[in-house]
């Protein structure tokens, strides 16, 4: 994710990171091709193509207008939504080490251990959905946090992060048995795991269920066809500059476009998708604090204006 302070009026022209020209350049080259094609056309051979009135592009730029709007905005709140659930699982993983520690005694025998065991889970427990949401291998983030007891039954599962949940609702368990967690307690700390379950269940929702693909070809196929015809549509009245035109209305409708495709998966590793290593880099470092480690993971610094 791009995290940066605005940049002034010249740098904004400028500035490529972050931006979506890089993945439209191939869309502007051809049709601003088209636009000099056409020009050139009309400024050797005058009259070639007639002086078409301009209201039935404005009708349709409109109409184009409006379906690219509709899409950014729905891909825009699945972004603000991936968002919120991973600022909500913040509050819940900080607020579950908080209860586990001052809740169960850590004088009474095995109490640290307990501590450490459930929140080592915690811990794991971001990492893993991170890596379930990103398709990627988490074990170099949690082995470190398991017991060994833990390693082979979770290689064997197909949902780590709702696995790690129920060790914790287990351990859990075993305090309420043995009398170190009253009812009421227990109860509230089961209702902060099912949060976090409902974070988990809201990021597995948003990640299998994309836009429909009809809104795509839609989209796409309507900017090809607007952009083909723009040129022949203005030349008559535009001459030269024909190209100039084209390459504008080809960066906004394709950048568009473009953009939307990368909000739609807020969980990847793009530039302006959610930077969900820093965030759980960032509960790691809380809970150890929790736990009164001094040795703590360096926070992850931006690269080049980004966080991973």
């Amino acid at each position: 994710m791009i995290v940066r302070n605005k940049p002034n009026a010249f740098k904004i022209l400028f500035t490529l990171r972050g931006s979506v020209l890089p993945l439209v350049f191939p869309q502007i080259a051809f049709m601003t091709m088209l636009g000099v094609v056409v020009a050139a056309i009309q400024y050797y051979y005058p009259n070639t193509f007639p002086d078409f009135t301009l209201a039935p592009l404005a009708l349709l730029g409109m109409s184009l207008s409006l379906f690219l709007g509709f899409r950014n905005n729905a891909c825009y709140d699945r972004w603000w939504e991936a968002r919120k659930q991973w600022g909500q699982l913040t509050i819940d993983s900080r607020c579950l080490s908080r209860q586990v520690t001052s809740y169960i005694d850590g004088q009474v025998e095995d109490g640290v251990l307990v501590h450490r065991r459930i929140l080592y889970l915690t811990i794991a427990f971001n990492h893993a959905l991170r890596h379930q949401l990103r398709d990627s291998d988490p074990w170099e983030d949690i082995e470190r946090y398991l017991e060994p007891k833990d390693i082979e039954p979770l290689r064997n599962t197909r949902n780590i992060p709702d696995a790690l949940l129920r060790l914790i609702a287990k351990k859990l368990g075993s305090c309420r048995h043995k009398d170190l967690l009253s009812d009421f307690l227990i109860q509230s700390l089961d209702e902060r795991m099912s949060s976090m379950a409902a974070v988990q269940g809201a990021c597995e929702r948003i990640k299998k269920t994309p836009l429909p693909f009809a809104y795509l070809l839609l989209v796409q196929r309507t900017a090809y066809i607007y952009c083909l015809i723009l040129p022949f549509g203005i030349v008559a009245s535009q001459g030269l500059i024909t190209p100039l035109f084209c390459a504008i209305v080809t960066y906004t409708f394709f950048g568009l476009d473009a953009l939307s495709e990368e909000l739609e998966e807020p969980f990847g590793v793009a530039e302006n998708d959610l930077a969900l290593t820093t965030m759980s880099r960032t509960i790691e470092i809380d809970i150890l604090e929790i736990l009164g480690e001094s040795d703590l993971p360096e926070c992850i610094q931006p690269i080049k204006h980004r966080f991973e």
